[in-house]
């Protein structure tokens, strides 16, 4: 993962004043898991356990397999993809919908139009847009002009849709399959993350924060997650009773000590392979391997967690392919944490009933309101594209980025 840019991150910690938009006025989006409290990720988790249990048994309700008919939703990605592709078109299929593939061939954000004039013009002909980006500003201002709800399938600096999975996961392996609650009856457990600071890990650390799981980070020195960044996940402390911890350190055996979990993910990420040679060198005595969880002193019941694709470097065969691995089902579970997040209903029983906000499957053709959008200068509160049921939404905002609204020559690209 590169990480291009920390405005947004600085923007939120220094606490500037945010534009908020209303259920009325605008379709919310998933940018992050810190736009999510404890409970409204818990909603998320445990609808996707409910819906994978019951597709898997046959059971399909009918609202599930209704709940996007008629509608298209767009898949915007300017990056490769196998899970995020895949998991997001079947989860459009279960849901009774039409997904649209536009790869780097058929669309180049902000490169031939402006992001203004691609948001404005592909909201208006879909009911929900999925964007797989390099730079974040790209997603967060395709949610600042779009008239439907967007999800960042992936971009330099988050990937939520992958922590849904990774806990949907650690909830199937760890919980009691009934707990239910505001930390899906996690807390206390203890995951280590071995390998590169990286988008997978800042969002995985926030949600380790709001559901009570300690988080220890071992990374090589000049690896570690940045100052603002580190601040950002702290922040998903505020309100929480009971959050987990986040611990860095160099050292793995230090991280993996105690650790229910041992997760890692690639050393070299997409854009970053004029590195290679670099890192692999920074890397070596960070693979995670048996021997390294006994030195450690991993618990006896230790699992391993790999978002994919892995290279052998990071983890050896011992573990990935061995009895201790998660990777598969948490492969699997990206679906269910696409069909989770594109849907959106509640599920009954669960506290607040109510998932973050109105999902693809309930938006109406709602717009942007601006003054003049032609020179509003605005500062964009994110919201997260999940629920057709209304809730108060969460205090904290994580991206606020300082845009200068559309073009004003169509040849122009928005400023990010």
């Amino acid at each position: 993962m590169r990480i291009s840019t920390f405005r947004a991150v600085r923007c939120a910690v220094n606490g500037l004043q945010k534009r908020t938009y209303s259920q009325t006025t605008g379709p919310r989006h998933l940018m992050s898991i810190s736009d999510l409290s404890a409970s409204e990720l818990s909603s998320l988790v445990q609808n996707a356990a409910s819906r994978k249990e019951a597709v898997k048994g046959g059971r399909t309700p009918s609202p599930l397999a209704t709940a996007l008919s008629g509608k298209a939703v767009a898949m915007m990605f300017s990056k490769r993809s196998t899970r995020t592709r895949v998991s997001t078109e079947a989860a459009v299929a279960i849901l009774g919908g039409h997904a649209m593939f536009l790869g780097k061939d058929d669309i180049q954000l902000g490169v031939n139009e402006s992001l203004y004039d691609t948001s404005v013009v592909i909201s208006s002909m879909t009911s929900c847009m999925v964007a797989r980006v390099g730079p974040h500003s790209d997603v967060v201002n395709l949610a600042k002009h779009s008239s439907v709800p967007v999800i960042n399938a992936l971009s330099d600096d988050f990937h939520p849709l992958q922590t849904v999975a990774d806990f949907l996961t650690i909830h199937e392996t760890f919980a009691n399959p009934r707990s239910s609650g505001p930390d899906l009856g996690l807390a206390g457990l203890k995951l280590a993350w071995v390998g590169d600071s990286n988008n997978v890990l800042f969002d995985l650390a926030t949600g380790c924060v709001k559901l009570g799981v300690d988080i220890a980070v071992a990374s090589p020195k000049g690896y570690s997650i940045p100052d603002p960044m580190k601040q950002l996940i702290l922040s998903a402390a505020d309100g929480v009773k009971s959050p987990g911890k986040l611990s860095q350190t160099t050292a793995p055996e230090e991280a993996v000590k105690d650790a229910d979990i041992l997760v890692t993910d690639t050393w070299v990420s997409m854009g970053q392979e004029s590195e290679m040679k670099k890192r692999l060198d920074a890397f070596s005595g960070f693979q995670i391997t048996n021997e390294l969880a006994r030195r450690g002193g991993a618990k006896e019941g230790w699992k391993f967690m790999h978002c994919l694709p892995r290279h052998q470097e990071e983890v050896a065969d011992e573990v990935f392919y061995g009895p201790r691995s998660l990777v598969f089902p948490e492969a699997e579970n990206r679906l269910w944490a696409a069909v989770s997040v594109l849907e959106g209903e509640g599920k009954e029983g669960v506290p607040n009933q109510s998932l973050p906000c109105r999902s693809c499957a309930g938006a109406t053709d709602s717009r942007w309101s601006f003054e003049n959008p032609m020179s509003d200068a605005v500062v964009h509160r994110n919201y997260v594209a999940c629920s057709r049921n209304s809730f108060s939404p969460s205090q904290r905002s994580l991206e606020a980025y300082d845009d200068n609204g559309p073009p004003l020559e169509p040849t122009l690209t928005a400023t990010p």
